[in-house]
């Protein structure tokens, strides 16, 4: 993977023993996330995602059938675990002798990555706290980003997103990349849906080599979230604070998951459509239109005309001109929420919903 930036050397990770302390205090801090935010997914979701984290807890192959029965054990011995920590702190992380507030990821990272680790403490959707520690496989500084490339994952929470930005920082996460690929691999075997995800799919050699297809297509997808993340940061510079305060005010509602696709189209316009353009690589663009939520569809139409007519004809003109066109609406459109909200101060998701539905691309 062709990463941007300037390396900064890493040698092997020190001793896990050196790390227990930190370690358990992180592994404390994931379940209590986990027991305040188990809820807010739906029950097929949850047991999906139950399955994935019992299989990684476990160290099982994605190839092995899980046990019914241990599953169902560990399962209901994780949820009793919840109901008595949902209410505790979270747990200062002790590194290199001193204790740091477990969202101070910068002060634990200071030392972490000198012993060839790194942790994350990031806030996804539902204002989930996300922690992590791993292995660090590379360090890159791109402008004044700092990039995380981790390895094997020593503790995570339930959800373990590919990537996540915070503030000058971005985490990429090559273990969680590796499963996410794995787990849409197999749903859409599920049916084998003549889609953008067959496209991606086909373009690797799964049935052969499926191992080594994985890799060659975890390699590829690094660099497709990297691009992503880097946009978050840019489209991060350009809405300022008041973007993630507004978010934080609105949880759980429609106006929220608006919100939060209308910058992922800010970001991929700034950086990720770019940037597979400029590439090139048609699996990773396949596999790109493939993961469009239904949200995202729905307010960029535009796109997946061009996408469409691209697989038809291989002419990417459309696809050109609609990610240049796509940087200007997706920005004008975030800072008119921006003004909304400004100009109501008390609840404006009806505005805000209003607006993003007459804004498509």
């Amino acid at each position: 993977m062709s990463i941007p930036g300037n390396e900064t050397p890493n040698g092997p990770p020190g001793s896990i023993e050196e790390m227990t302390p930190t370690l358990a205090a992180v592994r404390h801090n994931c379940n209590i996330s986990d027991a305040r935010h188990a809820a807010d997914y739906t029950l097929c979701i949850y047991l999906l995602k139950m399955r994935e984290f019992y299989r990684w807890e476990n160290d099982i192959a994605f190839s092995t059938a899980l046990s019914h029965k241990d599953l169902t054990g560990w399962l209901t011995a994780r949820e009793e675990l919840w109901e008595t920590i949902a209410e505790n702190p979270y747990e200062p992380v002790p590194v290199a002798d001193r204790e740091y507030d477990p969202f101070d990821a910068a002060s634990i990272n200071h030392h972490l990555s000198r012993m060839g680790y790194v942790y994350s403490s990031g806030i996804g959707r539902n204002m989930k706290p996300h922690f992590f520690v791993a292995a660090l496989d590379e360090q890159r500084q791109y402008h004044d980003t700092t990039l995380y490339i981790s390895g094997k994952e020593y503790v995570r929470d339930l959800t373990a997103p590919p990537a996540m930005s915070l503030g000058d920082t971005i985490f990429i996460r090559r273990e969680s990349v590796r499963r996410m690929l794995w787990e849409k691999i197999e749903e859409w075997r599920w049916n084998k849906p003549a889609n953008a995800m067959q496209k991606a799919i086909n373009s690797y050699d799964f049935d052969a080599l499926p191992d080594q297809a994985l890799e060659q297509m975890t390699e590829k997808e690094l660099r497709s979230v990297l691009l992503h993340e880097i946009g978050e940061t840019m489209a991060g510079t350009e809405l300022g604070s008041g973007w993630e305060e507004l978010l934080a005010s609105i949880p759980h509602s429609k106006a929220e998951l608006m919100m939060r696709a209308v910058r992922d189209h800010l970001a991929d316009a700034l950086s990720t459509l770019p940037g597979l353009l400029g590439d090139m690589h048609p699996a990773s663009l396949h596999f790109y239109i493939a993961n469009l939520t239904n949200m995202r569809k729905s307010l960029f139409p535009g796109l997946l005309t061009a996408y469409d007519e691209w697989v038809r004809t291989g002419n990417a003109d459309k696809l050109m001109i609609i990610s240049g066109a796509g940087r200007r609406h997706w920005l004008s459109l975030a800072q008119g929420i921006l003004d909304v909200h400004q100009n109501h101060k008390g609840d404006c998701q009806h505005e805000i919903i209003a607006l993003v539905e007459s804004s498509t691309l």
